[in-house]
């Protein structure tokens, strides 16, 4: 019967990461009208997705799976513990409209699991976590800077603003779109198997093609309002600005995955496009709403899912009830920062500065 419900539960995770980070992928090339509809964007990013599972997904399902804590622990109780308390974390998250990443929450979860335990693998987990911090900022400075090539790039050959380049720029955003969905198929899948792989009940090939599939079915049945949301939101990105947005995010998580690490691919994302931002409109873009939603969800991911993996080992295997005091403390925070306040409207990142024409000049 646990069995049973460890592969649902997977799964299950598996169709709602498909269904929210990795549909987000195209929404560039959807958003900027590269692809005129949503149905082919979804199916572009469920190939790419599952290619990317397939292909280069196992490093980083056998980084989650015995390379923070020791596989001997992981029993089916336990797998089913960090499943259970990572598809919680995420939907306590979406009921407060803060968006959490999937690998944080994950790593999280096995976390709590290695402290219950008292076995953990503190250089693994060190290394995790500067990736987090440096993966990111990186893909700020390089979209920064590759948006300042580009205003001299178009400055000196104004041509590449001309329709007639449109069509060759709009398929170097779908080519880093797909590129992009291939990258999150490579680290996102161990998210939802890892835990699987390490209790023995799959293989890591197995684990991948079963979860790719899984992230790619929903990628293209439930991403929808995700793309559409995602689209929106980068619509005043140009397609130059669009392509080096995905092709720099998409790069850095596949040398991440090939080196096994999970990061959080929503947040180099985001990175990207306020590293655009700010290249576009100086300081202006530092507003006290996006640097507080990024420390929120950077915090917040790991250590919720951690909290209750760490209570459920204590209750449900140890008889422990200790680790409730440490549930009840986190409830306080979330309620003390306002994390359960109504979503607000999405808007764009950010706004291009729009210039004035000149009068009686051309």
């Amino acid at each position: 019967m646990i069995t049973i419900l460890l592969f649902i539960i997977a799964f299950f995770f598996a169709i709602n990461i498909g269904a929210s980070g990795a549909a987000a992928s195209m929404g560039i090339a959807y958003g900027s009208k590269a692809v005129k509809t949503k149905k082919i964007a979804l199916i572009i990013c469920g190939v790419g997705v599952f290619f990317g599972a397939v292909l280069g997904g196992g490093e980083v399902v056998k980084t989650l799976g015995s390379e923070i804590i020791p596989d001997t622990i992981i029993s089916l109780q336990v797998a089913l513990i960090i499943l259970s308390s990572a598809s919680i974390s995420l939907f306590i998250a979406n009921l407060s409209g803060i968006p959490l990443s999937t690998s944080e929450v994950t790593v999280g979860a096995v976390v709590g699991v290695g402290i219950a335990f008292q076995v953990l693998f503190v250089d693994t987990l060190i290394i995790i976590v500067m990736y987090w911090i440096l993966v990111p900022l990186i893909a700020f400075l390089l979209a920064y800077f590759a948006n300042n090539a580009i205003q001299i790039l178009q400055r000196k050959h104004p041509i590449l603003t001309k329709d007639k380049w449109k069509k060759y720029l709009a398929v170097a955003v779908i080519l880093t779109g797909f590129l992009e969905a291939f990258s999150a198929g490579m680290n996102n899948v161990a998210n939802s198997v890892g835990p699987l792989v390490a209790a023995g009940l799959i293989s890591i090939s197995q684990g991948t093609l079963y979860g790719g599939v899984c992230v790619a079915l929903g990628a293209i049945f439930l991403g929808r309002k995700v793309i559409e949301t995602n689209g929106k939101r980068i619509t005043n990105l140009s397609l130059l600005q669009g392509g080096v947005v995905s092709g720099i995010g998409a790069t850095l998580v596949i040398i991440a995955s090939l080196f096994g690490i999970p990061v959080p691919h929503t947040q180099v994302t985001t990175c990207s496009i306020l590293g655009v931002g700010v290249s576009d409109n100086g300081r202006e873009l530092w507003k006290k709403a996006i640097i507080t939603k990024l420390v929120k969800t950077w915090l917040i991911s790991p250590f919720f899912s951690l909290v209750i993996s760490y209570n459920l080992v204590k209750v449900f295997i140890q008889s422990d009830l200790s680790g409730l005091a440490m549930f009840l403390m986190l409830i306080a925070v979330v309620y003390f920062v306002g994390l359960f306040k109504p979503k607000l409207k999405s808007q764009p990142i950010y706004k291009e500065k729009v210039v004035p024409k000149k009068l009686g000049g051309s």
